[in-house]
């Protein structure tokens, strides 16, 4: 497929935007070759600057979940930003989003609007702290919660691409209170608490880690996360900036049935505009200012047209539950047909979320992910962009589907699979 505008644009991008890109997994480092500049969506497909098409993968990674454009949406935000794009002041359109997260989401009683999902992560860490009067964190070894100071230690998602273990730029001090455990390792986590009693916050993590590529918890370990932090005085915080509103309307706390005290979503609530949120027990949540000694302010929080777009997505997503059968449906075609073909690796996943690991160890943490043969992946990668299927420019990210995809979408990828691991 010809990329020349696309790489016009790119030298260009390299000389004003670091890396030429606003995120750095865009870049394509992991991957080589040039990124595709893309110049419109509609449904399950992409379209770049140079009119290649592409059946897409990654859905602004994952927000996208009824499809790129999707109409509904499309007129919720043009007939509310008629009325103006911010106003910066209390509106009645973020009440309604409050109310419809509450009501679907069991384990929040009250929310908090912001802006990315980032800022709703550093939101409930301070929280945590602040409820508890502790400082110290739990994370584990690959989850990626946002690029906060405190989270940046041995995180997922770009970082893990890149092979930085950490951040330059992050004083010691913003990073001594975070401490790393071992995902689907209950004793990693209780020689935590042993070690530093009395002093742990709150335990954060990604119920489906799926910034490590999909990696999904054993039997009984965010159970026993659960217990840990009863027995503890801590409490659990459920990152679902992926999962939440992906697995179902109450997100992986609902299908795990794990109840945790805060949680927090991303850029799904506001259906792939820059929207995050963190909610929770009505005690904890009362800490936030103006209420509480927990300051968190944003000028855009609750930002009308985002909450336009958001609440017709939540609201579609529970008005018609076979959206969910579909998108599983089509999860588990996808899985299947990539086991039977690929060679060399394993296929995890649930849902409407997959990974093809370039590695035959079972993968059920960050290091036995990151033994995957990332150079087998981006060899496979460019093969699959080349043939018009554009998934994320990494090993360590997810596959996602969204509603618009279609059985054809995924019978194209399964052909090309099966051709690539024969030659």
């Amino acid at each position: 497929m010809l990329s020349e505008r696309s790489e016009r644009i790119f030298k260009r991008a390299k000389e004003l935007i670091p890396g030429g890109v606003n995120s750095p997994v865009r870049a394509f480092g992991a991957v080589g070759g040039i990124p595709r500049m893309i110049a419109k969506a509609k449904g399950s497909r992409i379209f770049d600057v140079d009119g290649n098409e592409y059946i897409d993968f990654i859905g602004s990674w994952g927000p996208m979940i009824l499809g790129h454009n999707y109409q509904p949406i499309l007129d919720a935000v043009i007939n509310t930003a008629q009325n103006g794009l911010s106003f910066g002041a209390a509106t009645a359109i973020e009440v309604e989003m409050a109310e419809l997260i509450c009501s679907l989401v069991p384990s929040i009683d009250m929310v908090r609007m912001v802006n990315s999902g980032t800022e709703a992560v550093m939101s409930a860490v301070r929280a945590a702290r602040g409820f508890t009067g502790r400082d110290k964190i739990i994370k584990f070894d690959g989850c990626y919660h946002g690029h906060s100071d405190a989270m940046l230690v041995k995180a997922g998602s770009g970082v893990m691409t890149s092979g930085v273990p950490d951040s330059a730029g992050v004083p010691k001090g913003c990073a001594e209170d975070t401490l790393t455990a071992t995902y689907n390792n209950l004793e990693s986590v209780q020689r935590l608490f042993e070690q530093h009693h009395n002093q742990i916050a709150a335990v954060i993590i990604e119920p489906v880690a799926a910034n490590m590529g999909v990696v999904t918890p054993v039997d009984g370990f965010l159970q026993g996360l659960r217990r840990l932090c009863d027995e503890h005085g801590s409490l659990l915080i459920f990152d679902e900036v992926i999962t939440g509103f992906r697995l179902g309307l109450t997100g992986a706390q609902g299908l795990y049935r794990v109840i945790p005290d805060l949680t927090t979503f991303g850029k799904i609530v506001g259906a792939g505009m820059p929207v995050g949120a963190y909610g929770g027990r009505r005690e904890i949540m009362q800490m936030i200012a103006p209420v509480g000694k927990v300051y968190q302010a944003g000028t855009l929080s609750g930002n009308p047209v985002a909450m336009a777009a958001g609440i017709c997505q939540l609201k579609i997503l529970k008005e018609t539950p076979e959206i969910y059968q579909h998108m599983n449906q089509l999860g588990d075609r996808l899985r299947k047909g990539l086991q039977t073909v690929v060679k060399g690796g394993q296929v995890t996943g649930i849902g409407s979320l997959s990974c093809l690991f370039f590695t035959d160890t079972l993968v059920t943490d960050g290091t036995t992910a990151k033994q995957s043969d990332t150079a087998a992946f981006a060899k496979y990668f460019n093969y699959m962009l080349e043939n018009g299927c554009y998934f994320a420019p990494s090993q360590f990210e997810a596959i996602f589907l969204s509603n618009a995809h279609t059985q054809a979408d995924v019978d194209c990828v399964l052909n090309l699979a099966e051709q690539y691991f024969k030659s």
